[in-house]
């Protein structure tokens, strides 16, 4: 199939994890943390597919998931297995096997990540596109608070002339949430972020990251929260 209009998620997997040994298959209130993201790239209708490398098939068979119509499994190449691959290899081992107009990357580590944040992000990505004003996003988080350095001193301040935080230029965090690019940006940038990226801010209670044992039950925290709100009458 030709990937002249098609939008693929890019959703690379592996077994091994350093951290939080099992991370990407262990159950996170309820399910395992892979089907959190999963569901909610299946139901954006204007992603065609979800591309998954990774060599853990027989896990997320284990776990439920097959190949379906609109979700690829790639055997992840032996040479691109490990804890110190780039994931730059990873996406360009995808990008060349599957073709589309728009690539969408996200992580399993990204539970809280709404399928509205995904849609507003490749709506403004698009958008950023056609009129050659963009040619990638990546999701961050705003802040606007004090840094020092090391040595004590002031990064982006004054401390004798204290304003209102809020006040302060406000600084961008990517948060390793969500990225969108083209194959043509890819190859111009041999990352995931081109030269003219558009910084979507989201909210800092969806861009919880799994990196660390503390990251996991701040997870699970939110996820708490999200199912008990829900639930409630009105």
């Amino acid at each position: 199939m030709s990937g002249s209009n098609r939008c693929v998620a890019l959703l690379p997997m592996k077994a091994n994890s350093q951290r939080v040994k099992g991370k990407n298959f262990r159950k996170l209130h309820g399910k395992p943390l892979f089907s959190w993201i999963l569901d909610s790239l299946l139901v954006i209708p204007e992603i065609d597919e979800v591309v998954i490398n990774t060599d853990a098939r027989g896990i997320l068979a284990e776990n439920g998931l097959v190949e379906s119509d609109r979700v690829r499994i790639r055997d992840r190449k032996p040479e691109l297995c490990g804890d110190t691959v780039s994931m730059n290899l990873i996406l360009a081992d995808d990008i060349a096997a599957v073709p589309a107009a728009t690539y969408l990357m996200t992580h399993t580590t990204n539970p809280m990540l709404s399928s509205e944040t995904i849609y507003a992000a490749l709506s403004a990505y698009k958008a950023g596109a056609a009129a050659g004003t963009a040619d990638s996003l990546f999701t961050v988080n705003k802040i606007q608070t004090r840094f020092y350095r090391g040595d004590g001193s002031a990064v982006n301040h004054d401390p004798d002339n204290l304003i209102q935080t809020q006040d302060l230029e406000p600084w961008y965090e990517e948060n390793s949430n969500l990225y969108i690019f083209s194959q043509a940006s890819f190859a111009a940038s041999n990352a995931r972020i081109g030269k003219k990226p558009i910084l979507h801010v989201m909210d800092k209670m969806e861009a919880v990251d799994i990196d660390t044992p503390e990251d996991w039950l701040m997870a699970e925290a939110l996820a708490s929260l999200a199912d008990a709100r829900d639930k409630a009458p009105g």
